[in-house]
């Protein structure tokens, strides 16, 4: 139990997918200047995440592995994350008209996140079992959600904010990203 508590935390904090790994990064800096749409979509690629994660898990150990077929993981991958996201958004769409319309078009745009597909392809090289996987993929999805909601109340603290005119937009949002990459790393030395 001891060791599925590490993995959460380190896929989460330690080793976070877009401030150590550099994968997300076009929703983390794209979708990032709002609160609520970043919030909204964190927890939704935070889902899809742990889904692909551990259906790739099955898919892998249960259908690639035993066929000899570890050669078609990246297209099989990302078909599952394909199939997941519509999934998703027939749910959302279904309970939740307004988080649909708030997410709009960033929605279907989960399938081409490249953490969904790292995390998927990581876990599988790992060699996790299935509950490891699962954990694994919700710490990263944890993570996920955590730093684009943070990033994103960090950006609208920051767009009411003096900020010198050579510096504002996309210059002090790389800046507090750097900065907020900083903070993770004092992670680094949990579980030690």
């Amino acid at each position: 139990m001891g060791d599925l508590g590490l993995i959460l935390v380190s896929a989460a904090l330690v080793n976070n997918f877009v401030l150590v790994q550099f994968l997300g990064l076009c929703p983390f800096l794209g979708v990032s200047d709002r609160y609520p749409p970043a919030t909204a979509l964190g927890l939704a690629t935070a889902c899809v995440l742990s889904l692909t994660a551990a259906l790739a898990h099955g898919v892998e150990h249960w259908v690639l592995a035993p066929l000899e077929l570890e050669f078609l993981r990246l297209i099989v991958f990302i078909t599952l994350i394909a199939a997941v996201v519509q999934f998703t958004e027939r749910v959302i769409r279904a309970t939740s008209p307004v988080l649909h319309a708030i997410l709009g078009l960033y929605l279907p745009l989960i399938t081409s996140n490249c953490a969904v597909l790292g995390v998927a392809i990581l876990a599988v090289g790992q060699q996790l079992s299935f509950f490891g996987t699962l954990v694994y993929s919700v710490g990263a999805g944890v993570g996920f959600a955590l730093v684009i909601s943070l990033f994103a109340a960090l950006r609208e603290r920051l767009s009411r904010a003096a900020v010198p005119s050579a510096f504002a937009g996309i210059p002090i949002a790389l800046v507090s990203a750097g900065i907020l990459a900083l903070g993770f790393m004092g992670f680094a030395g949990v579980g030690r």
